[in-house]
This record gives C-alpha cells, sequence and structure tokens, in this order.
C-alpha cells in the first residue's frame, strides 16, 4: 500500500536530501525500511514530496531492529540490498544486534544513519546533545563492512555510491553511512556531480588457475569425496552446476541448515542429518574422507577439528569469507588448514571445478545415503494426523500438506527441526539461520522474504519459535500496513527450551537436581497469548492450536489467506523437545564446554 503523497512537481533538486534522495532511486532499491526520527527530517521530507513516496517507498516500522530484520529476510530471498535508514545515535543501537545478524549471515544491505549537527553551535538544546557522538559508526563498525560519515552533500553521494558498490561485491556485509542534519537541510546553490550507480559488482571472483588445477587433481583423484555445501547463491542454474559436480566425483554431499537449501535433500549422494550440528552420519563420512571440498562452509575449522580423519585427508576451501574477518568478532570460527584456497565465491569456484575435471570422469561409484523405508522427510506423503498433542514433526507434516502443490520457501526453522520433516529440492525451499542466532529476528526476516516475494505466487512461511516471535511481535504491524502475505506458524513451546536444554546438561555435570531447569525459563503462568497479539498488529491469526487433528484444517485456512495478500500466524502448541539428532549436537557442546 502506498501512502497518499504529492510529489514535488519540481525534479531539480533544491536540498541537500533532495540529492541524497535522487541518489537512493538511482540504486533501483524498491523500498527504504524505517523508523521515523528527527535527525533525518530533510531526508524523510524528499522521499516523500520530492520523490513522491516511491522508487524508494518508505517502508515504516515500529522499531528500528525490525528495519533492519526485514531488509535481511529481503536479501535472504531476493539476492538484492535494501535500503534501511537509523535514527541517529539511539537507532543504531536498537538496530545493532539485527546488523549484527546481517553481518554474520553474509547478506547485503545499505543502512543511513543520521547525526545531530556536528557545529555545537546549531545544535538544539537538550535533544540534539543526546543525539549526536563524535563517531557514531563505532558503534557497530566491527560488524558491517564499511562505513563512513560525509559532511558535504558531495561527499554523501560519493559515500552512498561507495557503499552500495561495497556491499553489493562478493563477500556481502552491510554497509553504514550517516547523513550530517545540516548537509540534508542545505540549500543547493549549485547541483552536485551525481556519481554513477552500478548495476551489479564489477565482477565475479574467481580462484588462480594453479589452485584449482590443483583442487581439481586432488578431487580427481580422491577414492573418498565429500562435499560441504556452506552459504551459496540461489541461481537455478548454480544449482544445477553443485548436483553436477557431485555426481561428477561420486561425492558424497553434506548440507547445513544455518546455510539453507544448497542441494536436494533427497539426492542419494546427500548425507542424511542435515541440521545446525554435524549428524553421526555426516560425521562418519568426513572421518573416512580422503578429499574433503567446502564451499563456503560456516564453521570449516571447528567442523574437521571434531572429526578427525581416519587417514590422510586433502582439504579444499572455496570462500571469499576471510576478507571479512576482524579482531572483534569471531564469526570466524577456528582457523583452517586447508591444502588449497580457492579465493572465490562458492559458485564461481564449482563453475571453475567443473571445467578442470573431465565431464566423462570414470571415477568411484556414488555412494547412496538415502534413508531405507523412510517417507518422512517428503512433504507430498503427510499422513492424516490423530489427535492429541503436537510434536513438531507433527507440526511439519500438517504444514506440508496445507503447502502440497504450492511453490514455497521455508525462511526459518525452530532448533529442534529434523532434517526428515522436509525435504528441500530447490535452491529457494528454504533460506537458513540468522547469522548471529540474535533471537527477535524470526517475524522481521519472514515478512521482509514475504515483501521479496510478493506478487510471485510464492508462499512465504517462516516455523518460529514462540521466544523469537515474542522478541519481534510488533514486526507484523508492518506487514498489515503494507500488505506483505506470509505465514508465521509459531511453535510454541511455553519455553526458552534450548536454555532448559543447557541447565539439564549443567546440572547433571554437577549432580544438580535436573527438575529445577525450568525456572527463569517458563514463558507461561500467565501464557501470552500469541494470537491475539498479532491480531492486535492488524493480521489474522489463528489458535493456540492443541489437537493435532485440527491442525491440517487452521494451516489450509491460513495458507488461502496467505494466497489472498494477507500475512497470518498461526499459534501451535507442540511438545517442548528436541529431535534425537539436535539433542545430541548439545551433547556434544556441553562436553566441549565442560
Amino acid at each position: 500500500m502506498t501512502e497518499n503523497t504529492t510529489p514535488d512537481e519540481r525534479p531539480t533538486p533544491i536540498w541537500g536530501s533532495d540529492a541524497i534522495a535522487d541518489l537512493l532511486r538511482s540504486t533501483g532499491s524498491p523500498y527504504i525500511a524505517l523508523n521515523p526520527g528527527a535527525s533525518y527530517r530533510g531526508l524523510h521530507d524528499s522521499l516523500v514530496n520530492h520523490l513522491g513516496d516511491e522508487s524508494p517507498q518508505i517502508l515504516m516500522t515500529l522499531h528500528e531492529e525490525h528495519a533492519v530484520a526485514i531488509a535481511h529476510g529481503y536479501a535472504k530471498l531476493s539476492g538484492d540490498p535494501l535500503l534501511v535508514a537509523l535514527h541517529s545515535n539511539v537507532g543504531l543501537m536498537h538496530a545493532s544486534m539485527a546488523i549484527y545478524n546481517a553481518f554474520a549471515d553474509r547478506v547485503p544491505m545499505l543502512i543511513i544513519g543520521a547525526a545531530g549537527p556536528i557545529d555545537a553551535d546549531k545544535r538544539r538544546p537538550w535533544i540534539d546533545w543526546i543525539h549526536t557522538t563524535a563517531d557514531q559508526p563505532a558503534l557497530v563498525r566491527p560488524f558491517v563492512k564499511w562505513d563512513d560519515s560525509p559532511s558535504s552533500v558531495q561527499a554523501t553521494l560519493d559515500a552512498l555510491a561507495r557503499a552500495w558498490d561495497i556491499t553489493t561485491a562478493e563477500p556481502s556485509a552491510p554497509c553504514y553511512v550517516v547523513l550530517d542534519v545540516g548537509v540534508q537541510e542545505q540549500a543547493l546553490d549549485v547541483l552536485p556531480r551525481v556519481p554513477r550507480i552500478h548495476a551489479s559488482p564489477a565482477g565475479e571472483a574467481a580462484a588462480g588457475a594453479a589452485a584449482v588445477a590443483t583442487a581439481a587433481e586432488a578431487l580427481v583423484a580422491g577414492k573418498d569425496v565429500v562435499i560441504l555445501i556452506g552459504r551459496m547463491g540461489h541461481d537455478p542454474d548454480d544449482y544445477g552446476r553443485r548436483i553436477e559436480l557431485a555426481e561428477r566425483l561420486g561425492a558424497r554431499v553434506i548440507t547445513d541448515l544455518k546455510a539453507g537449501s544448497g542441494f536436494p535433500t533427497n539426492h542419494p549422494q546427500h548425507v542424511p542429518g542435515s541440521g545446525f550440528f554435524l549428524s553421526a552420519e555426516a560425521q562418519a563420512a568426513l572421518r573416512s574422507a580422503d578429499v574433503v571440498l567446502g564451499l563456503d562452509w560456516i564453521d570449516f575449522g571447528g567442523t574437521l577439528e571434531q572429526t578427525p580423519a581416519d587417514g590422510d585427508r586433502f582439504v579444499i576451501a572455496a570462500t571469499l569469507d576471510r576478507h571479512l574477518h576482524n579482531g572483534w568478532s569471531k564469526d570466524a570460527f577456528g582457523r583452517v588448514d586447508a591444502d588449497v584456497w580457492l579465493t572465490a565465491t562458492p559458485d564461481v569456484a564449482v563453475r571453475q571445478l567443473l571445467d578442470a575435471i573431465p565431464a566423462d570422469l570414470n571415477g568411484n561409484a556414488p555412494v547412496t545415503n538415502a534413508r531405507v523405508g523412510s517417507d518422512s522427510g517428503s512433504p507430498n506423503r503427510s499422513p492424516a494426523l490423530d489427535r492429541g498433542p503436537i510434536t513438531l514433526e507433527g507440526l511439519a507434516r500438517a504444514a506440508a500438506e496445507a503447502l502440497q502443490g504450492r511453490v514455497g520457501t521455508l525462511v526459518r526453522l525452530p532448533l529442534g527441526w529434523d532434517d526428515s520433516y522436509w525435504e528441500f529440492d530447490g535452491p529457494l525451499d528454504f533460506l537458513g539461520y540468522d547469522g548471529g542466532g540474535g533471537i527477535g529476528s524470526g517475524p522481521g526476516m519472514t515478512i521482509g522474504a514475504g515483501l521479496a516475494a510478493k506478487g510471485t505466487g510464492r508462499v512465504v512461511t517462516g516455523i518460529l519459535g514462540d521466544g523469537d516471535y515474542l522478541m519481534g511481535v510488533n514486526a507484523l504491524w508492518t506487514a498489515a500496513k503494507y500488505e506483505i502475505p506470509c505465514l508465521m506458524i509459531i511453535a510454541n513451546n511455553r519455553s526458552y527450551f534450548n536454555d532448559e536444554v543447557h541447565q539439564e546438561r549443567v546440572a547433571v555435570m554437577r549432580d544438580r537436581d535436573i527438575a529445577r531447569k525450568w525456572i527463569g525459563q517458563r514463558i507461561d503462568d500467565p501464557a501470552p497469548d500469541l494470537a491475539a497479539l498479532a491480531k492486535a498488529q492488524g493480521v489474522e491469526a489463528f489458535g493456540p492450536v492443541v489437537d493435532a487433528a485440527e491442525l491440517v484444517e487452521v494451516l489450509a485456512a491460513a495458507v488461502a489467506l496467505v494466497e489472498s495478500g494477507r500475512p497470518v500466524v498461526v499459534d501451535v502448541h507442540v511438545d517442548p523437545a528436541y529431535s534425537k539428532q539436535m539433542a545430541s549436537g548439545l551433547v556434544r557442546e556441553v562436553r566441549t564446554a565442560g
């Protein structure tokens, strides 16, 4: 929905903020997500009265954290950056966790900050002083890719153009540019030079020929090759090339729920047990492998360390991620002791390897890893659910049945998810986690993905935990106001259950009472009314659903509403339990910590 506005009929910018707005329009970003603030009142006026609130259209949010989370979800689905505006130092503080999520998840976005007058003589009493800082970007500098605080109109335009170039280049991450109030409200006597905005980065980074040749030779010679597929692009052709590479090499493939759908989980060469931790099957595959190819795998070093090789193991790392590593954030993880580095985006590395490996390679026959006699991963074979309590698996089966025959995307999944619940066979089937583990991001990211998919017929769904939902619930107002279709299914276990599991493990290690693990963890007594909270934001809502027999019908009604263009929330009470895979991963984690 576009607000009723009358754009300024004068096309020539007459204020600094008009020129800035024109530059933002030239990026092609359709929206700018923001929570209003006086520090960029000049820009706000230009967006409304100079540009007419279109290209970019203002996407108003009720909290800066949601503005960034929406941009995060938008980029996850579309691959394109969105514009975000944050009010002064206080808005940046609100948004900082969401910015860290986006940084750790390696997604692009251009974040515009604003500052009170740098010239102290121009500051209004009280408010301008507490909203002005000497080095505002220092608050987030360790987890943005680039920042600047320009002090003239021309320098601001150049900084925004540079930030766009940088955030869209791999490896992607947010960039932050501060707009000075005085610059925004400066009358223009001479039109500034408008920098050129590049539609796409100047080229894709490719690995050196010698490194590609060495990696290809090792892969061809390998008797037991494993490919770890991490953060990848969504291009269908690149997705097909990954399958081709695995099949040509006869390699086993391991995927990661943190990274999203990078390879079909129903492929016979896919190792069962894709999750937030390595499955037992994945650990066994890695131990026996003599060649391992990591394609921008999250925590590659830690993964190899916890799975020592049974014999010699040749390690190939294809990633640009090292370009973002710094001393503050430890999201670089453990050091990778690689034999060959392919310094390239992972999909480019796959293309280079396919060019270097014979198409008619007569290597080992592929290892078949399909589950024997199991159909629990297929969303097209979901049986009717019996009456009674709802498990997370039951919720997954019901959701699959409600979505059957539709093109859909799962934006988020709860920590207790097991890969046997759902098969992924396309690059947009699942988008992965939020990067930084910042609870409260799920609603905004689901809305952002829904915004990116708006008008395509794709049903965007987030299966969220109740804690995540409660922290981000007023992001739903934005979905209601701008009619962004998406479905949020709340796997409501009435607890911060992940922390209950941790408390139980610690109590066991210390020989203490596990019966008290719930204290300070349960979201109950009183139980928040999740559906009422959604309705209060103007969103359609159902629940709580407590009987498994009712769930398919409720979800079918919810999907129909989404297809009519509405955002919908369904509160589903699920048993508080983790899959065996997730539970075993937590056991290993706690043992390591102990």
